[in-house]
């Protein structure tokens, strides 16, 4: 998508997973402007070297199993904060113009180990903007959004994966989580890029769903186990808490939390034709007026 859209120059992917290079260089190998680095974000003078002219940034590099984060809470630490402390400092020396980093809605009143560390590498590249190293051109922003149907770990493939069983194991009934789709999260970043100004948390509209009723839908004969939650889940899940409805803004697709330093969350320029939420406003996965 986009290789195809935007006709990069140079597209560089930094990752850890050797396999998955080897399977995206048989899809792309002959393109010259693709090129592979095998990295680890926690590795700083790797980072350096990947971003060695590149202009624009996406990171999406995380420990974001909740039960892996909350069992092996070092290892989570250092991927998603020092992780995205690294990509901090190697963006500005480098001279990228704009980083948009990824998010979850477990970064909205976490009680999780994963939440925790992401809503912490949220601030980080929001504050980035200013009161670490002033002066540089790089803008950070940041998109939020909930389960992309059909990724690595999600719960659609997770199911499709034990259909042939004839049983799913669901942890409650009254479960909900935010799905987005593969194209509307790549379309958020990509609006991130093109309009952010610096600080911005975009939360997209999205629809929210049952996880009974994804289980149902998929394998309707199915037999539905109820196991419980795990360690660090939550019964619904959350993306713009009350406490941040005073910084945030409302458009026809989305949200944008603005940061509150600097009075930045008064800032017109930031806010352009966006209308401030009531001072209630929670925008949760059980009380989701976009379906």
């Amino acid at each position: 998508m986009t290789l195809k859209k935007y006709n990069p120059k140079r597209l560089v992917i930094l990752s850890r997973d050797e396999m998955k290079q080897w399977e995206m260089a048989k899809l792309y190998g002959d393109d010259e402007r693709v090129r592979f680095f095998i990295g680890d974000v926690r590795d700083k003078d790797r980072l350096y070297r990947a971003l060695d002219g590149v202009n624009y940034v996406v990171h999406a590099a995380a420990t974001k199993i909740v039960p892996t984060a909350e069992y092996n809470p070092f290892e989570c630490v250092k991927t998603n904060i020092n992780g995205a402390m690294n990509l901090v400092d190697a963006s500005i020396d480098q001279g990228v113009k704009r980083v948009v980093a990824l998010s979850t809605d477990k970064a909205s009143s976490p009680i999780n180990l994963y939440g925790a560390t992401k809503l912490a590498s949220d601030k980080l590249f929001v504050a980035s903007n200013s009161s670490y190293a002033s002066g540089h051109k790089t803008s950070f922003a940041v998109v939020r959004y909930g389960n992309v149907m059909g990724s690595r770990g999600s719960v659609i493939p997770y199911f499709m994966s034990l259909v042939s069983k004839g049983l799913l194991p669901i942890t409650d009934k009254r479960m909900t989580r935010f799905m987005i789709t593969l194209e509307q999260s790549v379309n958020l970043v990509w609006h991130a890029f093109e309009n952010q100004v610096g600080g911005e948390i975009y939360v997209k509209k999205i629809p929210s769903m049952k996880i009974i009723d994804i289980a149902k839908a998929i394998a309707p004969k199915a037999k539905l186990e109820i196991v419980g939650s795990r360690p660090g889940e939550k019964l619904n899940e959350q993306m713009i808490s009350s406490e941040d409805a005073p910084f945030t803004y409302e458009y026809p697709e989305y949200y944008k939390i603005l940061p509150s330093i600097n009075k930045w969350s008064k800032d017109k320029m930031r806010i352009g034709e966006g209308s401030l939420v009531d001072s209630d406003f929670v925008y949760s996965s059980d009380k989701n007026k976009n379906g």
